[in-house]
């Protein structure tokens, strides 16, 4: 019981959740009493190669005030981020002057991403992960600063803290939506992978094909360790898995979101598609963010409600290699395994939500709530980008191709990407056209 109880204060998921609130908690005392200013920084537009009017040049961006609220948002992140590392079993002289480095970085990327001129092209959070790539590809990225490189980490928190900006009311209404595009495609797209693993392309490595069948149907990276070490998968197994599934998230959070605005479907519906087919969760965020507020949020609902899946997957797949697979296996399986591997981040954006919608708003107003989301809309978006800057950091894609030998792996995913993205558009289309069911319509806080 003892070592259950510490995981509240010592595990990332359960870290991120209480750091997303402090941050919520702190932004409702400030803007419901108006003692402090607790926002955050945030660039302007500003012009470099264009004579645009209405924009400041850049160097009106460097205020003292402006200034005072990079430092202000540095320290926050960094205060918390870092106690979070250090109860995690960290090393703080090594994770703080690394966490600055990064922070240094992600304000480039802000900076170049507010230019009139590249923001028309590409918003801030492809600039993150472009940056990042650009360092990891090119002169490489140190070891010094690879303590700071945590991704989940910084995607889970901003999550919890994008939680209060969704109106419960939005996930009543999307729910069996939801349900119904996550749950309803991803055991058949795991069963079909199976299937065409290792019947059609006959896979001798069962738990190789298990894991890319759950970080192609489910969430990337965090579905791939979940189930990898349910099947006993090996590490080797895991990394050529993981590195699929990255570079493929990366081409996919960059053009299934230009494609759907293309072929004119609307936000609600490319939302729903990107949570359901793109890995990553934090690549889910970038992709949905890119059709807007709508989009944004149908695509971290349906992504939400999948991920709940990890920890049923998870359980159900050392059951099942426990069983048929590996029938002289002696590895127990206990239905706690679901809990185990359940995503608790995700109960922390749900109670976000909850709060903002039967507390906050009933005590203090829509104006208010507005305006406690527009400070933490700034502190979810510095929390996203130096999610997406560490992706970038993280991804070599010398060293990915170093994994990829053999092209039967490559196939497998391949055809079950296409297969996930097929089925998911049938339902998505069958559920969100308004041919049979009614359109849900999202409330935003205005």
């Amino acid at each position: 019981m003892k070592t259950s109880f510490s995981k509240l204060w010592k595990t990332e998921d359960w870290l991120a959740v209480w750091i997303g609130f402090i941050v919520i908690l702190v932004a409702c005392i400030a803007v419901l009493t108006g003692a402090f200013d607790f926002s955050a920084a945030k660039f302007s537009t500003w012009h470099l190669w264009e004579k645009v009017e209405t924009f400041k040049p850049l160097s009106a961006q460097f205020t003292w005030a402006f200034g005072g609220k990079l430092l202000r948002t540095f320290v926050v992140l960094a205060l918390l981020f870092t106690a979070g590392v250090k109860l995690q079993g960290g090393k703080i002289k090594e994770y703080l002057p690394a966490f600055a480095a990064l922070f240094l970085i992600a304000i480039v990327v802000r900076l170049v991403s507010a230019e009139f001129t590249l923001n028309r092209y590409l918003e801030w959070a492809f600039w993150a992960l472009i940056i990042g790539l650009l360092i990891s590809n090119t002169v490489g990225v140190p070891s010094w600063l690879r303590p700071a490189i945590r991704t989940e980490f910084y995607i889970k928190t901003g999550l919890v803290i994008m939680g209060f900006s969704v109106l419960f009311s939005n996930i009543a209404k999307f729910g069996l939506y939801g349900l119904g595009i996550a749950w309803g495609v991803t055991p058949i797209v795991i069963i079909f992978m199976w299937w065409f693993g290792t019947k059609v392309l006959k896979i001798d490595n069962k738990p190789l094909v298990m894991t890319i069948a759950s970080a192609t149907s489910v969430c990337g990276t965090s579905a791939a360790i979940a189930t990898g070490a349910a099947a006993g998968a090996k590490k080797s197994d895991l990394g050529i898995a993981i590195s699929i599934s990255i570079i493929f998230t990366i081409l996919m959070m960059v053009f299934e979101p230009m494609i759907i605005k293309a072929v004119g479907m609307s936000p609600l519906m490319g939302g729903a598609l990107i949570g359901g087919t793109v890995d990553s969760t934090g690549a889910v965020v970038l992709a949905g963010n890119a059709l807007g507020a709508e989009g944004e949020q149908a695509a971290v609902l349906v992504k939400s409600i999948q991920n709940i899946l990890i920890g049923f997957i998870a359980f159900f797949t050392a059951l099942f290699f426990a069983t048929k697979v590996e029938k002289n296996s002696e590895r127990k399986v206990g239905a706690g395994e679901i809990w185990t591997r359940f995503p608790k981040f995700i109960i922390g954006f749900f109670v976000a939500s909850l709060v903002a919608s039967f507390i906050i708003q009933p005590l203090a107003g829509t104006a208010d709530v507005k305006a406690i989301n527009s400070v933490l809309d700034q502190y979810k978006n510095w929390a996203f980008v130096l999610a997406f800057t560490s992706i970038g950091l993280d991804t070599n894609f010398r060293e990915i191709a170093k994994n990829l030998h053999g092209g039967k792996v490559l196939w497998l995913y391949v055809v079950g990407q296409l297969f996930n993205i097929i089925l998911t558009f049938a339902v998505v289309w069958l559920l969100l056209s308004g041919v049979l069911f009614e359109i849900p319509v999202l409330d935003l806080y205005k």
